[in-house]
């Protein structure tokens, strides 16, 4: 048996920046990581490491990236994403079910958070090749999404892995949690699974921060609905939802949207669970400059309705909804130099032709007769008179449709066109533990668990229906820091 003064269940972003927030103060921190330290990490490795945070002009920004040079920000307009804005953003995505006091938290600490990240050694730079496009030979930034993590994920995780270890943090690799030790008077410590023993350690305080139950089929189909358990799993295969479990059996009330979750386009022939190589490039994100159609030959869904960073989270709930639970998204030459670089990578199901005759001929699964009359029927209904600016809702539309198309429609008419196969990719669980703006963990009583606090994907309440792009590594972050700290103090 082993004392510690904070035990932290998981190694990605929240787990890492609430153990950091504990070592301020706390002598002795320990982390557990179920997975081997090659595949450490969570989710938070498998994303692009984009982070949403608030701030007020290129100043803010040069606070949190320092090697911004002026001739960068000389060519590029960053505009800004004022607090007002990012909640705004969450509330109208969430259709106003997130938590109010937690999101306030989430938006108004953002910035702070981030700084302090970087004061641990966590590099930021723009999202230059996501979130930019070229206009009058100026960059310029939509969606309120600017920095990533330096390295994408993997970048990220190493970064905070480094951080820990630099401040003597403690990591336990291939270290399952298996249950809480808990009394009366609150949680004690943790029983884990390590190198072939159950042993328990004991601690004044436990943060959870291990991820959702998306990698869990069973969960998936129970919580989910029908069909969930066919869905493809965008990262870590280890958060299959034990972590919540082991909460719930002490006594922890559940929230949030049970039944909800982040699932975006994803290629069709993609692996069962994330691959480190391939990381997050599987998705397929530039579906709003085209057009999506399903194996019977339809458009099904507004491609766009608003920016990608507001409906990708979305959309793979309603491609896996299509029979045979797959799509294929449609370009043209005209708009091909604005497809994100993942449409260039090796494993993807891409299909090429120069008329749109023969292209639906090689789109498997599909009605190929009705996929042509639809295409057609989409073309004849563009605006062609409007504009097409990709920074802008431009309110270039097709209308008369049975689906409209509302921003960026262009007509189909150059060749070569391209296709490329997508399926539903789930990418973390909306519904988890109910936590109070101190992190803590709240029982099913209504008050908090002595010793135990929550951050991350495993936290219920903040998103809902849908996702802003970002806000789950900077919702991680910032109550990861606010556990942690908290963590440290005791919090009997």
């Amino acid at each position: 048996m082993q004392d510690w003064d904070v035990i932290v269940v998981g190694a990605g972003n929240a787990a890492f920046c609430a153990g950091l927030a504990a070592r301020e103060t706390a002598a002795r921190v320990l982390v557990l990581e179920r997975a081997p330290q090659e595949e450490s990490g969570g989710n938070s490795r498998f994303t692009a490491g984009a982070m949403r945070v608030a701030y007020n002009g290129v100043e803010d920004l040069r606070r949190l990236m320092p090697d911004l040079t002026d001739d960068e920000v000389a060519r590029t307009d960053f505009g800004t994403y004022t607090e007002e804005q990012f909640l705004d953003d969450m509330g109208r995505i969430t259709q106003y079910r997130c938590d109010p006091d937690l999101t306030e938290i989430l938006v108004k600490r953002s910035f702070e958070t981030l700084l302090w990240m970087r004061a641990k050694g966590v590099r930021f730079a723009p999202i230059w090749g996501r979130q930019a496009f070229k206009v009058d030979g100026k960059f310029k930034f939509w969606g309120g999404l600017t920095v990533e993590a330096w390295g994408g994920g993997p970048g990220l995780v190493e970064a905070l892995t480094a951080a820990a270890r630099k401040n003597g943090i403690e990591i336990w690799y291939s270290s399952p949690a298996m249950a809480l030790i808990h009394d009366d008077a609150g949680v004690r410590g943790v029983r884990v699974r390590r190198e072939g023993k159950t042993v328990e350690v004991r601690a004044k305080t436990v943060v959870l921060a291990g991820g959702g139950f998306q990698a869990s089929p069973e969960w998936r189909a129970r919580y989910l609905g029908p069909g969930w358990d066919l869905a493809k799993v965008r990262g870590t295969r280890f958060n299959t939802g034990d972590v919540i479990r082991m909460a719930l059996d002490a006594g922890a009330a559940a929230a949030g949207h049970w039944s909800g979750c982040h699932a975006v386009g994803w290629e069709r022939n993609a692996p069962e669970f994330g691959d480190l190589a391939v990381g997050d490039a599987f998705q397929k994100h530039s579906y709003p400059f085209g057009i999506m159609l399903n194996a019977t030959g339809r458009r099904f869904v507004d491609e766009g309705a608003d920016f990608r960073n507001y409906t990708y989270a979305k959309y793979g709930r309603v491609i896996l909804e299509q029979p045979g639970q797959f799509a294929w998204q449609i370009f043209d030459a005209r708009v091909k130099h604005l497809l994100r670089d993942e449409y260039k990578i090796k494993q993807v199901t891409r299909r090429v032709a120069n008329t749109l005759e023969a292209l639906v001929l090689q789109l498997d699964d599909v009605d190929a007769a009705a996929a042509l009359v639809e295409i057609q029927r989409y073309n004849a209904a563009v605006r062609t008179e409007i504009p097409f600016n990709p920074t802008v809702k431009d309110g270039r539309c097709a209308q008369g449709l049975a689906v409209p198309k509302s921003n960026w429609a262009n007509v189909l008419d150059a060749p070569p066109f391209e296709a490329y196969a997508v399926t539903c990719g789930i990418t973390f669980t909306f519904g988890g533990l109910r936590i109070n703006t101190d992190a803590q963990v709240i029982s099913t009583e209504g008050t908090p668990i002595p010793g135990l606090y929550a951050a991350g994907e495993l936290v219920g309440g903040i998103f809902y229906f849908n996702y802003a792009g970002g806000s789950g590594l900077t919702n991680g972050s910032v109550f990861g820091r606010i556990a942690g700290t908290n963590a440290a103090r005791g919090g009997r």
